[in-house]
């Protein structure tokens, strides 16, 4: 597996960018059937900031510091995530504005968020297995910048204005983005915990 950064000292503030490749669990003890964290990273003591779901993939950040876990993953600190989703048909200018306004799920309303219709990427890397594929019905990608990132909740919210994600892939947190991080799936890289990417004073860990 892919490791690339060693930790010189065991005092500063760990922050880890992972791309987190399709079909691996958001854990790191080990499963029966699939990959998890361990099969990746190899850094004793770090842990999500913020979860993807099994079948999504790309930026995962891990720490080992609680108020920076937080500060990255609690939707009260809005902290701007981006994905780009691959939908099953053409989503209408009235689909864009539902998602944007913010998308009654049932149990809760969804913020408001950015929404729109992107170019297929040509720098994301194929997808291992890829998605299913009907002749008869296009797909097309959306980019969504949301704030919160609940269970699962960009799939719920293309799904309740009539276009299910076939394909899940979250290309920025705050001001970090993926492509420009330039890893590959399975891939990571340790990161600055000053946080200038989020707006955040530097801070580190007292001895």
């Amino acid at each position: 597996m892919l490791a690339s950064a060693r930790f010189a000292s065991i005092d500063v503030m760990r922050l880890i960018a992972l791309n987190k490749p399709f079909g691996t669990i958001c854990q790191f003890s080990a499963h029966e059937t699939r990959p998890s964290l361990g099969d990746w990273v190899d850094v004793p003591g770090v842990y999500p900031a913020g979860r993807l779901d099994a079948d999504s993939e790309g930026l995962l950040l891990l720490t080992d510091d609680g108020a920076l876990q937080a500060r990255i993953a609690e939707p009260r600190h809005k902290l701007v995530k981006r994905y780009w989703a691959q939908v099953e048909g053409a989503p209408d200018e009235a689909a864009l504005i539902n998602l944007a306004a913010g998308v009654d799920l049932g149990d809760y309303v969804t913020r408001p968020c950015q929404a729109r219709v992107i170019d297929a990427p040509s720098e994301l890397w194929p997808r291992v297995p890829p998605i299913r594929y009907r002749a008869a019905i296009p797909t097309t990608w959306v980019e969504l910048a949301i704030t919160e990132g609940k269970n699962r909740q960009v799939r719920r919210m293309t799904a309740a204005v009539g276009f299910p994600t076939l394909r899940l892939v979250r290309v920025g947190i705050g001001a970090l983005d993926l492509m420009a991080l330039g890893l590959a799936p399975g891939q990571w890289r340790a990161l600055s915990p000053d946080a200038p990417w989020d707006g955040s004073p530097r801070r580190t860990r007292a001895k």
